[in-house]
């Protein structure tokens, strides 16, 4: 859990927060003044500060900015009264996680620090590429493909620009660690980087959260609310999901990126923020593009540098490093001595298709190890724990979508680039459909066309135009 230093001049608020944060599992410390807190800040390593913004002596802003020189990437999140928001809202914008107001509902502060705390271990946990096995500690992008190479460079030379960067990819496939790479390989590296999932947090909160909001903007605004954009002033801000953003929330944030600023809801003039915007989805946006559900302008502005990430299956020599990493890593954390994992188990992992990319990956490798009696990691700890059968791992599985994405990557890298290689493709595809169909309909064409819902004309044009060629008793006039 987390350590956390409370500071605060009300001495029951200070036990009442230890009490109800060691309850949590969390490690906690007070000081009643921000003099008693700074020594503190500087010999301890914390994982979040809550702080009052009025204290004795040295007051709640001058404290806030010794800290912020003592440690910049320390979540802080600000008490206050009704009478000193302003103040508050001032730290925020000086780089504060958040604001609470007192007296607050404690499952909104719970959740407040929940969220501050991952924000503030985002922040300071390294991303490594492809480190060395033995050296390497923590979390890590592992792979060494020809794929995973690209990813590298990418990241390399994007991220000490500000350039707006869409990462794509599969569910699972680590769309957040090349975000934190970018964070982290960047000038921005010691101001906030601020995850926001575009489906976690519900439609209609979402541009309030965003943008935050002025006093009396809507039911229930009773104070100006700082949004979490104006937050990041001067970091780097995660969209992750945006292929599932409202449409009408994408229209402020293409502003965002064409003007560099962002009204607050019930605002009348616009607020100057500077920020880079790194988004990642696993949607199709031009299908969406296509169905309107994506704005186009935002399209162009977002993809600025695109990194793509493989799935896995595309990754096969991968697999084998990222298994050693995983069971390296999960043991540490487990505290026992790395056991290891069979060459049977090896071969297994190896040969599944992973729908769930590098998390399907992991989870199945830290159940293993949780399941299993100390031992090397075997065959039957994988398939207890996983949808990984014996039976079924054998060989890879050759599923329709893998056979067909094969042979779009053969045909294009037999092809020269040109305006003939996308209706060349679809000619040699449309050509083999029909094939296919009729040899599962034993050369019936009436069947055939039902089958791929054509009418039986239209397939007889479709067999001549491509010179489809049968056995005359393999087919069936009917």
């Amino acid at each position: 859990m987390a350590a956390i230093l409370i500071v605060d001049d009300d001495h029951h608020l200070r036990r009442s927060f230890d009490k109800l944060l060691t309850q949590d599992g969390h490690t906690v410390k007070t000081a009643s003044s921000g003099e008693a807190a700074l020594p503190l800040a500087r010999s301890d390593e914390f994982d979040l500060i809550i702080m009052d913004v009025r204290l004795p002596g040295m007051d709640g802003l001058r404290t806030f900015k010794a800290i912020r020189e003592i440690e910049p990437l320390l979540p802080v999140i600000i008490m206050t009264a009704f009478g000193t928001t302003e103040t508050a809202i001032e730290a925020t914008k000086m780089g504060a996680f958040d604001y609470i107001l007192k007296p607050f509902n404690i499952p909104e502060m719970l959740a407040l620090i929940e969220k501050a705390v991952e924000a503030g271990r985002f922040m300071r946990s390294r991303v490594e590429l492809d480190p060395v096995p033995e050296t390497g500690s923590g979390e890590a992008i592992i792979g060494r493909s020809r794929a995973m190479q690209g990813v590298y460079k990418a990241i390399g030379r994007s991220a000490s620009t500000d350039a707006t960067v869409l990462i794509r990819g599969e569910s699972g496939t680590g769309k957040e660690l090349v975000a934190r790479a970018l964070y982290q390989h960047s000038a921005r590296s010691h101001k906030p980087f601020l995850v926001i999932n575009c489906v976690a947090i519900p439609e209609t909160l979402l541009e309030s959260e965003l943008f935050g909001y002025e006093k009396g903007a809507f039911t229930g605004a009773v104070n100006r609310r700082v949004g979490r954009i104006e937050q990041a002033d001067g970091g780097t801000v995660f969209l992750d999901e945006i292929g599932d953003m409202p449409f009408a929330i994408q229209a402020k944030i293409l502003r965002l990126l064409q003007e560099r600023s962002i009204e607050r809801l019930g605002a009348r003039e616009p607020i100057p923020v500077d920020v880079r915007i790194i988004a990642a989805t696993n949607r199709n946006l031009e299908a969406a593009l296509s169905e309107g559900k994506f704005r186009e302008d935002l399209y162009y502005r977002l993809k600025v540098v695109t990194i793509s990430l493989p799935p896995l299956r595309d990754r096969e020599g991968d697999i084998p490093l990222l298994c050693e990493y995983f069971v390296r890593r999960y043991s540490k954390k487990m505290g026992v001595q790395d056991p290891g994992i069979t060459g049977e188990a090896h071969e297994v992992l190896c040969g599944y298709s992973w729908p769930g990319n590098v998390r399907e990956l992991a989870n199945a490798v830290q159940k293993a190890l949780i399941f299993n009696r100390g031992g090397p990691v075997l065959l039957e700890d994988i398939a207890r724990v996983s949808a990984i059968a014996p039976d079924r791992t054998a060989q890879k599985p050759d599923l329709p979508e893998d056979a067909i994405r094969t042979w779009i990557r053969r045909y294009l890298n037999s092809q020269e680039a040109g305006l003939s290689t996308f209706d060349s493709a679809m000619e040699q595809f449309s050509a083999m459909l029909i094939t296919e169909a009729l040899n599962l309909n034993g050369g019936n064409k009436s069947r055939t066309a039902k089958m791929l819902g054509l009418s039986r004309p239209t397939l007889m044009a479709k067999i001549d135009k491509h010179r489809i060629r049968f056995e005359t008793s393999a087919i069936s006039e009917e």
